[in-house]
């Protein structure tokens, strides 16, 4: 790793190895195995959405190639975009390596390349010098034109899962001497969305807000709640989440939907509310459905969300699969209408029966 008392964590926690990446290993083990065996490719394309490591596994990959810093160029497409940037890059492309095997080309957000850009780039592509290496990257892959893709292996890159992400959380905030409370860093790897830059971020400017000692160090007594994480982050309050879950158990609409109201009154983001009462209201199907699941659910919940989990599911009639289905279809239909919280509204009213 590199050195820890770097700002950003993202960049202090970055992968150095194949071994340390986490939550792409097919990605892994194909390039591992195409080294192994000699079979390099001249231009490689990985495709997935933002933060999920295509970058450092470029790097990694150079460096497993025996590709030294002099040779390795990272582009940003985003701003070297132009016909005059890829005529740079290919003169650059004709010169052999400094001192590796190989020169390699990261070109980042390759999909904001112009089209006469794309076309000189094309050109390259078609007969690269047995020296270059391409490692295009993209977070839309349906922009980068199939003329590019039909001559890169492609790759995809998956968002890594809320586990994954909160093992990765839990093991920064240990390295940074930072305790997170029960429940918080689920709420981190949720917030994160998929993405292991964000997930840090967040973590960043959680570590940042804490307790400092003299030496920039979190204090080894301190622990970050669940309720400090929400405030930072602008999270919904765990205690409308459960009135909007009470709400819907004893069919209450009123509680329920002033819940929904209060969290569109503090600006909150009906995507990510939706997400966290599809959280509770599984956790109590899945509790009740599959008990040997309790222990690894309550670990994972704050007190208070573990107490009302627990009271729920021991109640068969409060929450059941069609109602978790209601609110799946009302998830999905969030962002489609002008009021946001309009279709989790209406799941509500739909749930409580009321006409």
């Amino acid at each position: 790793m590199e050195n820890k008392k770097e700002s950003v964590l993202y960049r202090a926690y970055r992968p150095q190895t194949f071994g340390e990446i986490l939550g792409q290993e097919s990605v892994v083990a194909a390039l591992e195995g195409s080294i192994k065996n000699g079979r390099i490719s001249h231009a490689y394309l990985f495709a997935g959405s933002r933060g999920t490591g295509k970058t450092s596994i470029a790097r990694i990959f150079a460096r497993a190639i025996k590709v030294s810093a002099n040779d390795l160029y990272e582009i940003d497409a985003a701003s070297n975009r132009g016909i005059d940037d890829i005529r740079e890059l290919r003169d650059g492309v004709a010169v052999l390596p400094f001192e590796s095997p190989y020169k390699v080309y990261i070109l980042d957000e390759v999909h904001m390349l112009s089209k006469d850009a794309w076309n000189a780039l094309l050109k390259t592509l078609e007969e690269p010098p047995a020296h270059v290496i391409f490692i295009l990257a993209t977070t839309e892959l349906d922009k980068v034109p199939e003329t590019v893709i039909s001559r890169c292996q492609v790759f995809s890159f998956k968002k890594p899962s809320k586990a994954i992400l909160k093992g990765m959380i839990d093991r920064v905030a240990k390295e940074e001497k930072v305790k997170l409370g029960q429940g918080t860093s689920e709420l981190i790897a949720l917030l994160g969305d998929g993405s292991f830059r964000d997930a840090l971020g967040i973590l960043q400017k959680i570590i940042g807000a804490c307790d400092m000692d003299k030496n920039g160090e979190g204090k080894k007594n301190s622990e970050v709640s669940i309720e400090e994480v929400e405030k930072l982050t602008g999270a919904p309050k765990g205690k409308l989440v459960n009135d909007c879950v009470k709400g819907i158990a004893v069919r209450d609409a009123e509680l329920a939907l002033t819940a929904v109201s209060k969290a569109a009154e503090e600006g909150i983001s009906m995507n990510l509310f939706s997400e966290l009462l599809l959280e509770r209201l599984r956790a109590i199907l899945l509790v009740r459905s599959a008990p040997t699941l309790a222990k690894e659910i309550e670990s994972s919940s704050s007190e208070d969300d573990w107490k009302l989990v627990k009271e729920l599911s021991s109640n068969p009639d409060a929450i059941n699969s069609e109602t978790l289905l209601t609110f799946i279809r009302a998830a999905n239909m969030i962002g489609r209408t002008s009021i946001e919280s309009l279709p989790l509204e209406l799941a509500v009213i739909d749930v409580c029966k009321i006409n």
